[in-house]
């Protein structure tokens, strides 16, 4: 499954929608202004949410938590001890499952990974559209909303840090 995201600099009261490869408008990411912490929420076509994304309070490393239905699904922070600046740890709320995300974020040139195995690949360099990347969600039995929240938490938290040195 393919979806399209209009690249812009993501920051507090943005809204946009994303689209799947024939054009057709799937999610809207919805943020929220006039909070204290960053805040979107994922909603379906119908308005409905399918996953808030919150920063969170008092971290000491800048945090990202997804929830659905009220209930913690991930966390995602940039992954400790690493070389690479462009290295996400996403911590699912399962307690044991971590998923993997490295490249080339803010060129959106990345991947998500569980265990080794490829999830999906969020990358504009086959696309002709200007300021659109791509977000090609491999398996089958991935859920695409949480892998788009994970891609708008990792993109977040990346702008975010080039912004803050």
């Amino acid at each position: 499954m393919r979806f399209l995201v209009r690249d812009r600099i993501l920051g507090i009261g943005d809204d946009y929608w994303i689209e799947d490869d024939r054009g057709n408008k799937v999610f809207l990411v919805d943020g929220k202004a006039m909070r204290l912490r960053d805040t979107f929420e994922l909603k379906d076509t119908a308005g409905r949410v399918l996953v808030d994304i919150r920063q969170k309070m008092f971290a000491l490393r800048d945090t990202m938590v997804i929830e659905r239905d009220g209930e913690p699904l991930a966390t995602v922070r940039r992954k400790r001890l690493s070389l690479l600046r462009n290295h996400y740890r996403v911590a699912l709320a399962d307690g044991g499952t971590e998923l993997d995300v490295s490249g080339r974020i803010l060129d959106r040139e990345f991947a998500v990974e569980y265990d080794g195995e490829l999830l999906a690949v969020i990358s504009r360099r086959l696309l002709t559209i200007r300021e659109t990347y791509g977000i090609d969600v491999v398996r089958e039995d991935a859920d695409p909303s949480l892998l788009i929240a994970v891609a708008v938490c990792v993109i977040h938290l990346a702008e975010k840090e080039r912004e803050d040195r």
